[in-house]
Parts: C-alpha cells; structure tokens; sequence
C-alpha cells in the first residue's frame, strides 16, 4: 500500500466518519479490490475498523491521526518556518519548545544539528522526538495531559514553569488578529502559553499565514518589539499599538526546491 493512499484513506475517514468502500474508494482514487487490501493492513494495525462494507477510524486510534493530520497540514510553511527559526537557537542555552506541530519540526531541525542545548517541554511528542539525542537534555513538565495536540497544561505545569527561566521560546499560534493578538481555542494552554512568555529572555512566535487575520477564544499575549514573528509571509497591516515584533519571513521557496 502507498504511503499517500493510507494517508488520504486515514484523513478522509476522520474528516467524515463511517464511510462506505465504495464511496471510499472513490475519495481516494482507487479499484474497490485495492481498497479492500488497504482496509484489512490498517485494521491490522488498529488504525481503522471495518463495520458492514463500510469502514471509520479506530476509536483508539483517533487522537493518534488527529495529531498527524494537523502536523502534515501545511507542512512546506511549517519546515521554512522551522529552517528559518533554528539560527535563533544558540547552542549551550536553555530554551523552551512549546506543543505545536510547527515547532515540532524545529526540534526535529535541533536533533539534527547535533547542537549541545537544554530542551524544557509541555509536548509529549517534542519529548519522544528528543529524548534519545545525546547531546539534548530534555525535560518534561508535569502535570494534566491534553490529548488534542499531546501536551501537558494545567496549574501543575504553570507551577513548575513560575520556578523557571529560559533564553528562548519558541511558541505556536493558533490565531493572530489584526492588532497581531496571539490567542488560543483552550483557556489551559493560553494560560500556560502566557507563563511560557513571561518566563522567557526572547519569545519566538513559529505561525504560517494560515493563522492571521483570526481570533481565538482566549488571549495569550500581544506581539511587540520585544518579540519575534517568525512565518512564510508578511503579516496583513496591524491596528495594534504596541509597536510591530522582529519579523522574520521562511525561504519557503528555497525550502521546497531542495526536497
């Protein structure tokens, strides 16, 4: 089976649900026979359950592919992005690396680099990515696990972090407003997310395009001079009166030209 033909399969059940074979098979471009193979090696391995020629995702499994599709979701910007932030990593310092998937694939970048850093996370995947990397020290807030995006938020991870203080954030966005507001969907995590910054000398905020000119629910912190905006295109023109952060705009071109 294709990597991209158990991809679309595992996406487009978790976008629609219960689907029939037949409409499935159509969704994803292939023979019925075909398709029905695809099935059973997934079923296998506990991704998808088969009900009455239809199929749906795992119950199990759900989480697990909600994660993965938001980490593919515009995953050219989210690489720039990353290629772009790792000159702001210096080695021998303490930074910390939020639960986003677009900071995901810088700590994938630090991994690589065999740069000597200490590595302080809410994100139970960046703490998988890294922890078998010698010269990364990593280390783990504690407290009560988000399973949407594989992190770790709550008062025992805000405790932790008042006791705390690190060179460098780097921090995703769920939304950036036209006053260049940060704010998230979770009161948990933009509570937690507003300790991170104050908790840190430089704040890097890794956003794609696809999240400004949008408002969460609950604020983080307002983009200043003090920070820094790192995404693959310029931002809209701000209303915000705090002054304008450090902008730093991915090669997102340059970045595809080498895969």
């Amino acid at each position: 089976m294709k990597h991209d033909r158990a991809s679309d399969i595992r996406s487009f059940l978790f976008e629609h649900g219960l689907t029939p074979v037949q409409k499935l098979a159509e969704a994803v471009g292939t023979s019925l026979a075909t398709l029905r193979r695809d099935l059973a090696v997934l079923e296998e391995k506990g991704v998808i359950e088969r009900i009455h020629g239809a199929a749906k995702i795992a119950e199990s499994a759900g989480i697990e592919v909600a994660f993965a599709q938001r980490e593919t979701t515009q995953i050219s910007a989210k690489r720039a992005i990353a290629t772009a932030a790792l000159p702001m990593v210096t080695p021998d310092t303490v930074i910390f690396l939020d639960s986003s998937t677009t900071v995901l694939q810088l700590a994938r970048l630090i991994k690589l680099s065999n740069m000597t850093v200490t590595v302080f996370t809410n994100s139970l995947a960046v703490a998988h990515e890294l922890m078998a990397a010698p010269h990364i020290e990593v280390n783990m807030l504690g407290g009560r696990t988000r399973a949407q995006n594989l992190s770790v938020i709550g008062p025992l991870a805000e405790a932790m972090l008042e006791e705390l203080w690190f060179h460098s954030l780097f921090l995703g966005a769920g939304a950036i407003n036209a006053a260049l507001q940060v704010s998230s969907t979770d009161a948990d995590e933009a509570r937690l997310n507003a300790v991170m910054v104050r908790r840190a000398a430089t704040t890097c905020i890794m956003a794609d395009a696809s999240k400004f000119d949008r408002q969460a629910t609950y604020a983080v912190c307002d983009l200043g001079p003090q920070h820094v905006l790192i995404t693959d295109k310029h931002p809209p023109e701000t209303t915000g009166t705090a002054g304008k952060p450090q902008l730093i705009i991915a090669n997102r071109k340059q970045k595809e030209d080498r895969k």
